[in-house]
Protein backbone atom coordinates (compact mmCIF):
# COMPACT_ATOMS: atom_id res chain seq x y z
CA UNK A 1 0.00 0.00 0.00
CA UNK A 2 1.15 3.46 -0.49
CA UNK A 3 0.35 6.79 0.93
CA UNK A 4 -1.36 9.40 -0.89
CA UNK A 5 -2.73 12.93 0.14
CA UNK A 6 -2.67 13.50 4.26
CA UNK A 7 -1.48 10.14 5.18
CA UNK A 8 -4.35 8.04 3.53
CA UNK A 9 -3.50 4.72 2.47
CA UNK A 10 -4.13 4.03 -1.93
CA UNK A 11 -4.59 0.67 -3.32
CA UNK A 12 -1.16 0.25 -6.01
CA UNK A 13 -2.87 -1.46 -8.14
CA UNK A 14 -4.93 1.09 -8.70
CA UNK A 15 -2.47 3.63 -9.36
CA UNK A 16 -0.33 1.65 -11.92
CA UNK A 17 -3.25 0.63 -14.39
CA UNK A 18 -3.30 2.38 -17.42
CA UNK A 19 -6.34 2.47 -19.29
CA UNK A 20 -8.16 4.04 -22.77
CA UNK A 21 -11.20 5.85 -21.36
CA UNK A 22 -13.55 8.01 -24.38
CA UNK A 23 -13.12 11.55 -24.01
CA UNK A 24 -16.35 12.32 -24.61
CA UNK A 25 -17.06 10.72 -21.27
CA UNK A 26 -14.64 12.53 -19.77
CA UNK A 27 -15.97 15.87 -17.55
CA UNK A 28 -13.27 18.44 -15.86
CA UNK A 29 -13.22 18.26 -11.99
CA UNK A 30 -16.01 20.56 -10.17
CA UNK A 31 -12.86 21.43 -7.40
CA UNK A 32 -10.23 22.88 -10.20
CA UNK A 33 -8.92 25.43 -8.40
CA UNK A 34 -7.34 27.15 -11.64
CA UNK A 35 -10.01 29.21 -12.85
CA UNK A 36 -8.02 30.78 -15.83
CA UNK A 37 -6.32 28.81 -18.90
CA UNK A 38 -4.08 30.31 -21.09
CA UNK A 39 -5.21 29.80 -24.74
CA UNK A 40 -1.55 30.32 -26.27
CA UNK A 41 -0.46 27.30 -23.60
CA UNK A 42 -2.94 25.06 -24.33
CA UNK A 43 -1.98 25.45 -27.92
CA UNK A 44 1.61 24.51 -27.36
CA UNK A 45 1.03 21.72 -24.98
CA UNK A 46 -1.55 20.15 -27.76
CA UNK A 47 1.24 20.64 -30.33
CA UNK A 48 3.76 18.93 -28.22
CA UNK A 49 0.93 16.38 -27.18
CA UNK A 50 0.41 15.92 -31.30
CA UNK A 51 4.29 15.20 -32.01
CA UNK A 52 5.20 12.70 -28.91
CA UNK A 53 1.47 11.73 -27.63
CA UNK A 54 0.58 12.31 -23.74
CA UNK A 55 3.67 11.00 -22.02
CA UNK A 56 1.82 11.15 -18.42
CA UNK A 57 -1.81 9.90 -18.06
CA UNK A 58 -4.33 11.69 -16.89
CA UNK A 59 -5.91 10.63 -13.78
CA UNK A 60 -9.40 9.98 -13.44
CA UNK A 61 -12.37 8.55 -11.01
CA UNK A 62 -15.82 6.92 -12.14
CA UNK A 63 -18.05 8.69 -10.57
CA UNK A 64 -20.95 6.95 -12.29
CA UNK A 65 -20.85 4.23 -14.80
CA UNK A 66 -18.72 4.96 -17.55
CA UNK A 67 -18.60 8.54 -16.36
CA UNK A 68 -15.23 10.07 -15.34
CA UNK A 69 -13.99 13.27 -13.16
CA UNK A 70 -10.71 14.36 -13.63
CA UNK A 71 -8.76 14.32 -10.42
CA UNK A 72 -5.26 15.22 -12.29
CA UNK A 73 -4.24 17.15 -15.92
CA UNK A 74 -7.01 19.43 -16.98
CA UNK A 75 -4.81 21.26 -19.11
CA UNK A 76 -3.55 17.70 -21.01
CA UNK A 77 -7.38 17.39 -20.94
CA UNK A 78 -7.88 20.84 -22.50
CA UNK A 79 -5.15 20.59 -25.02
CA UNK A 80 -5.97 16.78 -26.24
CA UNK A 81 -10.02 17.94 -27.16
CA UNK A 82 -8.72 20.46 -29.33
CA UNK A 83 -6.68 17.46 -31.44
CA UNK A 84 -10.21 15.91 -31.79
CA UNK A 85 -8.79 12.35 -29.32
CA UNK A 86 -11.37 9.76 -29.55
CA UNK A 87 -9.75 8.28 -26.32
CA UNK A 88 -6.51 9.07 -24.06
CA UNK A 89 -4.60 7.30 -22.03
CA UNK A 90 -5.74 7.57 -18.31
CA UNK A 91 -5.36 6.07 -14.58
CA UNK A 92 -8.48 5.36 -13.00
CA UNK A 93 -8.81 5.63 -9.13
CA UNK A 94 -11.10 4.94 -6.11
CA UNK A 95 -12.06 8.00 -5.03
CA UNK A 96 -15.28 9.55 -2.84
CA UNK A 97 -15.95 13.76 -3.65
CA UNK A 98 -13.75 14.86 -0.23
CA UNK A 99 -11.03 12.58 -1.84
CA UNK A 100 -11.27 14.07 -5.18
CA UNK A 101 -11.94 17.67 -4.13
CA UNK A 102 -8.41 17.12 -1.55
CA UNK A 103 -6.54 15.44 -4.50
CA UNK A 104 -7.01 18.29 -6.80
CA UNK A 105 -6.33 20.94 -4.85
CA UNK A 106 -2.98 19.90 -3.79
CA UNK A 107 -1.77 18.30 -7.20
CA UNK A 108 -2.65 21.85 -8.80
CA UNK A 109 -0.68 23.64 -5.67
CA UNK A 110 2.33 21.52 -5.60
CA UNK A 111 2.67 22.68 -9.75
CA UNK A 112 3.24 25.82 -8.41
CA UNK A 113 0.72 27.16 -11.26
CA UNK A 114 -1.90 29.04 -9.61
CA UNK A 115 -2.20 32.63 -9.38
CA UNK A 116 -2.00 34.17 -5.77
CA UNK A 117 -5.83 34.34 -5.29
CA UNK A 118 -6.45 31.01 -6.88
CA UNK A 119 -3.61 29.26 -4.06
CA UNK A 120 -5.66 31.19 -1.36
CA UNK A 121 -8.67 29.81 -2.66
CA UNK A 122 -7.21 26.40 -2.87
CA UNK A 123 -6.12 26.84 1.22
CA UNK A 124 -9.67 27.82 1.81
CA UNK A 125 -11.25 24.87 0.33
CA UNK A 126 -8.41 22.11 1.84
CA UNK A 127 -9.20 23.77 5.00
CA UNK A 128 -12.86 23.28 4.87
CA UNK A 129 -12.72 19.69 3.29
CA UNK A 130 -10.80 18.59 5.86
CA UNK A 131 -11.95 20.44 9.10
CA UNK A 132 -8.04 22.20 9.03
CA UNK A 133 -7.02 25.06 11.34
CA UNK A 134 -4.66 27.31 9.56
CA UNK A 135 -1.61 25.42 11.61
CA UNK A 136 -3.10 21.95 10.61
CA UNK A 137 -3.28 22.83 7.00
CA UNK A 138 0.15 24.69 6.74
CA UNK A 139 1.92 21.64 8.38
CA UNK A 140 0.60 19.17 6.09
CA UNK A 141 1.79 21.08 3.23
CA UNK A 142 5.25 22.08 4.71
CA UNK A 143 4.03 25.81 5.05
CA UNK A 144 4.80 28.40 8.12
CA UNK A 145 1.08 29.21 9.53
CA UNK A 146 1.87 33.14 8.21
CA UNK A 147 2.29 31.92 4.76
CA UNK A 148 -0.96 30.45 5.09
CA UNK A 149 -2.10 33.57 6.56
CA UNK A 150 -1.02 35.84 4.28
CA UNK A 151 -2.37 34.06 1.32
CA UNK A 152 -5.93 33.73 2.78
CA UNK A 153 -6.09 37.18 3.26
CA UNK A 154 -6.20 37.81 -0.64
CA UNK A 155 -9.83 36.53 -0.25
CA UNK A 156 -10.78 39.47 1.89
CA UNK A 157 -9.94 41.72 -1.55
CA UNK A 158 -12.74 43.15 -3.12
CA UNK A 159 -14.29 40.57 -6.28
CA UNK A 160 -12.46 43.22 -9.06
CA UNK A 161 -9.13 42.95 -7.47
CA UNK A 162 -9.15 39.43 -7.17
CA UNK A 163 -9.91 39.37 -11.10
CA UNK A 164 -7.15 41.57 -11.64
CA UNK A 165 -4.83 39.31 -9.83
CA UNK A 166 -6.07 36.20 -11.22
CA UNK A 167 -5.43 38.07 -14.95
CA UNK A 168 -2.45 38.76 -14.08
CA UNK A 169 -3.32 42.80 -14.33
CA UNK A 170 -1.91 43.25 -10.53
CA UNK A 171 0.42 41.59 -9.05
CA UNK A 172 -0.17 39.63 -5.34
CA UNK A 173 1.58 42.71 -3.80
CA UNK A 174 -0.35 44.97 -5.32
CA UNK A 175 -3.26 43.52 -3.86
CA UNK A 176 -1.74 43.23 -0.43
CA UNK A 177 -1.33 47.09 -0.23
CA UNK A 178 -5.02 47.55 -1.06
CA UNK A 179 -6.31 45.40 1.88
CA UNK A 180 -6.27 48.38 4.39
CA UNK A 181 -9.23 50.01 2.46
CA UNK A 182 -12.79 49.06 2.03
CA UNK A 183 -13.94 47.44 -0.86
CA UNK A 184 -15.82 50.40 -2.55
CA UNK A 185 -11.80 52.45 -2.10
CA UNK A 186 -10.22 48.98 -3.65
CA UNK A 187 -11.95 48.90 -6.74
CA UNK A 188 -11.90 52.92 -6.84
CA UNK A 189 -7.89 52.71 -6.77
CA UNK A 190 -7.41 49.60 -8.44
CA UNK A 191 -8.63 51.73 -11.84
CA UNK A 192 -6.41 54.25 -10.91
CA UNK A 193 -3.51 51.96 -10.86
CA UNK A 194 -4.70 50.01 -13.88
CA UNK A 195 -5.12 53.36 -15.41
CA UNK A 196 -1.98 54.51 -14.68
CA UNK A 197 -0.03 51.68 -14.65
CA UNK A 198 1.22 52.52 -10.96
CA UNK A 199 4.05 50.46 -9.33
CA UNK A 200 3.77 48.44 -5.82
CA UNK A 201 5.42 51.45 -4.58
CA UNK A 202 3.41 54.31 -5.98
CA UNK A 203 0.22 51.98 -5.16
CA UNK A 204 1.38 52.21 -1.22
CA UNK A 205 1.22 55.99 -1.34
CA UNK A 206 -1.47 56.37 -2.97
CA UNK A 207 -3.30 54.02 -0.45
CA UNK A 208 -1.36 56.20 2.37
CA UNK A 209 -2.25 59.47 0.63
CA UNK A 210 -5.61 57.80 0.33
CA UNK A 211 -6.24 56.90 4.36
CA UNK A 212 -4.62 60.17 4.90
CA UNK A 213 -4.93 63.12 2.81
CA UNK A 214 -3.44 66.01 4.66
CA UNK A 215 -0.29 64.97 6.09
CA UNK A 216 0.45 66.15 9.66
CA UNK A 217 2.35 69.03 9.99
CA UNK A 218 4.46 67.82 12.94
CA UNK A 219 5.34 65.29 10.02
CA UNK A 220 8.54 63.74 11.57
CA UNK A 221 11.81 63.97 8.84
CA UNK A 222 11.82 61.02 7.51
CA UNK A 223 7.49 61.27 6.79
CA UNK A 224 8.54 64.72 5.01
CA UNK A 225 10.92 63.27 3.12
CA UNK A 226 8.59 60.03 1.96
CA UNK A 227 5.97 62.62 1.31
CA UNK A 228 8.43 64.34 -1.33
CA UNK A 229 9.79 61.78 -2.63
CA UNK A 230 5.93 60.86 -3.57
CA UNK A 231 5.21 64.36 -4.72
CA UNK A 232 8.68 64.29 -7.10
CA UNK A 233 7.63 60.17 -8.52
CA UNK A 234 7.04 60.43 -12.26
CA UNK A 235 3.80 62.17 -13.86
CA UNK A 236 1.26 58.83 -13.99
CA UNK A 237 2.31 58.70 -9.55
CA UNK A 238 1.71 62.44 -9.08
CA UNK A 239 -2.08 62.37 -11.14
CA UNK A 240 -2.69 59.63 -8.88
CA UNK A 241 -2.14 61.39 -5.42
CA UNK A 242 -4.70 63.90 -6.56
CA UNK A 243 -7.73 64.08 -4.64
CA UNK A 244 -9.87 61.35 -5.22
CA UNK A 245 -12.63 63.18 -7.12
CA UNK A 246 -11.15 62.03 -10.56
CA UNK A 247 -10.83 58.60 -8.82
CA UNK A 248 -14.76 58.79 -7.89
CA UNK A 249 -15.82 59.83 -11.70
CA UNK A 250 -13.34 56.88 -13.14
CA UNK A 251 -15.38 54.56 -11.26
CA UNK A 252 -18.97 55.88 -11.94
CA UNK A 253 -17.95 55.84 -15.60
CA UNK A 254 -16.61 52.60 -15.52
CA UNK A 255 -19.77 51.37 -13.73
CA UNK A 256 -21.77 52.72 -16.25
CA UNK A 257 -20.31 51.32 -19.01
CA UNK A 258 -20.69 47.13 -17.33
CA UNK A 259 -23.99 48.35 -17.27
CA UNK A 260 -24.64 49.16 -21.09
CA UNK A 261 -22.90 46.18 -21.66
CA UNK A 262 -25.51 43.83 -20.12
CA UNK A 263 -27.93 45.60 -22.20
CA UNK A 264 -29.40 48.24 -20.19
CA UNK A 265 -29.97 51.35 -21.63
CA UNK A 266 -29.10 53.59 -19.14
CA UNK A 267 -27.97 57.26 -19.88
CA UNK A 268 -25.12 59.55 -17.69
CA UNK A 269 -24.63 63.25 -18.25
CA UNK A 270 -22.47 65.15 -16.32
CA UNK A 271 -21.97 68.64 -15.54
CA UNK A 272 -18.66 70.33 -14.07
CA UNK A 273 -20.03 73.07 -11.56
CA UNK A 274 -17.77 75.51 -9.40
CA UNK A 275 -18.36 73.74 -6.59
CA UNK A 276 -19.22 70.29 -7.53
CA UNK A 277 -18.96 67.72 -10.26
CA UNK A 278 -22.42 66.13 -10.66
CA UNK A 279 -23.00 62.80 -12.62
CA UNK A 280 -26.86 61.88 -13.05
CA UNK A 281 -27.70 58.27 -14.25
CA UNK A 282 -31.04 57.35 -15.39
CA UNK A 283 -32.13 53.83 -15.54
CA UNK A 284 -35.70 52.42 -17.43
CA UNK A 285 -37.69 50.68 -15.00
Amino acid sequence: MALSFFNKKKDDRSINQVVKVPVAAIVPNRFQPRKMFNAENIAELASTIDQHGLLQPIILREYEAQKYEIIAGERRFRAIQTLKWAELPAIVQTMDDHETASMALIENLQREELTAVEEAQAYKNLMKLNDFTQANLAEKMGKSQSFVANKLRLLKLSQPVQEAIMNHEISERHGRSLLRLDEFKQQMLLHQILADQLTVKDTEALVDQTLNPKPAVAADKNSKETISKVKKTKDKATRAIAPDTRIAVNTIKKSVQMVEQSGIAVKATEENQDDVYRITIEIPK
